[in-house]
């Protein structure tokens, strides 16, 4: 990939000096250059901020009980898996850490989830259904709060940036509900060992 950004820049660096736009180029790496730094310090704040808020909800309790209120959904969809198994409860915190939209704390949770689904896997040489439900999932990527997407709104000076909340929780939950019945479905078809 670094081959292709690289290819890319040359040649428009070339083409540019060819077609006396050089200085064009160089004024939009700089630009370019400036507001990824205003972005990133943007998302610097937000996450701060968002990190801050999900640590007040765990002490708070409120984390806790929005897994709770997951879990039985989490066993309905995981129902493959031991009811004793840690998975359930790693699952259902990084669905709800997830959902309001720390990614960056939903990580370790899902690594976490992974590896105890790889632990009760029958064939480790193999993903089990349940392993392919929880990536399907993930990788649908339900949001609630896209707080991620808003830094980057705030980052550029966009002056609404929470308008993406209604569209966001839209197309993530079609998303989320297609990876859901597509997993269902190919299950059937593909059956674990």
């Amino acid at each position: 990939m670094n081959y292709i950004f690289y290819f890319l820049i040359v040649f428009s660096i070339i083409f540019s000096a060819f077609n006396g736009k050089l200085q064009d180029v160089v004024n939009a790496i700089l630009s370019g250059a400036d507001l990824s730094v205003k972005v990133a310090f943007s998302l610097i704040g937000i996450m701060a901020f968002w990190l801050g808020i999900m640590r007040i909800a765990e002490k708070a309790g409120v984390v806790d009980m929005f897994t709770k209120l997951v879990k039985p959904v989490a066993r309905w969809l995981f129902n493959d898996i031991p009811s004793d198994s840690k998975a359930i409860g790693d699952i259902a915190m990084n669905f709800s850490a997830n959902a309001l939209g720390l990614t960056n704390a939903a990580t370790p949770i899902g690594l976490k989830a992974m590896k105890e689904l790889q632990e009760i896997n029958k064939d480790k040489s193999s993903a089990s259904n349940a392993m392919c439900m929880f990536l399907a999932m993930n990788t649908a990527g339900f949001q609630i709060i896209p707080a991620t997407v808003i830094a980057v709104l705030v980052g550029i000076g966009y002056k609404h940036p929470t308008e993406i909340i209604l569209p966001t929780l839209i197309v993530t939950g079609c998303a989320f509900i297609g990876a859901i019945l597509t997993a269902k479905i190919l299950q059937k078809f593909w059956r674990a060992q």
